[in-house]
């Protein structure tokens, strides 16, 4: 496997211009399944400038269950992060997972959507560690636990100058629409995205929000859609946050290059002109995860900057006047959405028990992402999230 990767590598290094952030399983069946992957990384010297990790996390805890691998849900969440807590911590509990931790940059939640599921969660839902019945927990409730121990990892690690992860699961390829709710409030980018087809409110918030969405047309032809019905054309026009990627290119591809595939194809079918081709290409770099050094040199100095003042024409090739549309159009529907808007009577408010947008609930018996309650390392941590990204997208700050 590790030399199946080194090839895959050089000839991302050969092309120069290409790089990749490929998805490595964790799948928190044992606790020791972080330092096993990282002994292999260190070990066969699996490591590449041109390349990211991402963990993916397969949905398979009803598997597990069954086969009597673990007895409650809690189990996978301790399995995927108390070992990041340790390392975290004291880097020299495992240097060698303290190591490989430099050059991974997310989690990634897979399986196949489809499958039935009960979408809805309650305030009966139980915890995850009294989660110990066979059936699957729903999509929601894996990405919430996720996103919720990654908030508390996120801020221990950037308190000691460690390089911080994003969630980007899989999400709306297929299955029941509450998946990308979820995504919505919790996920920094998604991968796919299919379904904003078929529900346009969700589709705006993820517009006004500019929430990336990754998408693999060929590999959805071959699985879910066909090729000539995918949304991405019309995703594009419309401004959302859109990039190009493989997926399963060993399946799908025919060639070395994958990634040229897709736009090769795309650019035929579709017809996209050079400047849709530039600006699928930023939009990569934008919602990547590599190091912010390298987004500069790639992106331009200003990269972070909005409209036309965070465009290098000279690096990006996308005209200024093709950003300055994009920025200008995205900051009028916000306006015409705010402008519907009553501010806050903050005094009213504060007297008859109301909140004002985007403020969490300051009620105990309100379960929000806001306020999240998680073992780590066998203590209780009480995290309050009073300004994280995802949940305040709807009043368009990141």
């Amino acid at each position: 496997f590790a030399d199946i990767i080194k090839e895959v590598c050089s000839d991302l290094e050969e092309s120069k211009y290409q790089n990749a952030e490929l998805r490595l399983s964790v799948y928190g069946k044992s606790e020791d399944e972080w330092q096993r992957l990282a002994h292999w990384a260190v070990s066969h010297n699996v490591y590449s400038d041109n390349v990211r990790w991402l963990i993916q996390v397969p949905r398979l805890f009803d598997i597990f269950k069954t086969n009597k691998y673990l007895d409650n849900f809690g189990e996978v969440i301790t399995n995927l992060f108390r070992p990041l807590f340790r390392v975290s911590i004291d880097p020299s509990w495992d240097p060698e997972l303290h190591a490989f931790l430099q050059y991974v940059i997310g989690f990634d939640s897979v399986d196949d959507e489809s499958k039935p599921e009960n979408p809805m969660l309650d305030k009966d839902t139980v915890p995850p560690q009294q989660w110990d019945v066979q059936e699957n927990p729903p999509y929601a409730y894996y990405l919430y636990y996720m996103y919720a121990n990654m908030c508390v990892l996120n801020r221990l690690r950037e308190s000691r100058g460690l390089k911080t992860f994003v969630l980007r699961p899989h999400c709306g390829e297929a299955g029941a629409i509450q998946h990308l709710v979820a995504g919505y409030m919790l996920a920094d980018n998604i991968s796919h995205g299919l379904l904003l087809r078929k529900t346009p409110v969700l589709q705006f918030l993820y517009y006004l929000a500019q929430i990336g969405i990754a998408m693999s047309p060929l590999s959805n032809n071959s699985l879910f859609l066909n090729y000539h019905r995918n949304p991405l054309p019309e995703y594009l026009a419309r401004g959302l946050l859109i990039s190009l990627s493989s997926d399963d290119p060993l399946q799908f591809h025919f060639t070395k290059e994958p990634l040229m595939e897709e736009y090769s194809i795309a650019t035929q079918v579709w017809k996209l002109s050079q400047t849709d081709m530039c600006e699928l290409a930023r939009n990569s770099v934008l919602m990547s995860g590599f190091e912010h050094e390298l987004k500069r040199f790639w992106a331009g100095p200003n990269y972070t900057r909005e409209g036309v003042a965070g465009n290098d024409i000279k690096r990006t090739n996308v005209p200024n006047i093709r950003v300055a549309y994009r920025y200008e159009s995205l900051v009028e529907e916000l306006k015409n959405i705010f402008s519907h808007v009553d501010p806050p009577a903050d005094h009213k408010s504060r007297s008859v028990g109301l909140q004002s947008p985007g403020v969490c609930s300051p009620q105990p018996s309100k379960t929000t992402a806001c306020q999240t309650e998680q073992q780590t390392n066998g203590q209780t941590t009480q995290q309050t999230e009073n300004g994280v990204d995802h949940q305040h997208r709807v009043n368009g700050v990141k």
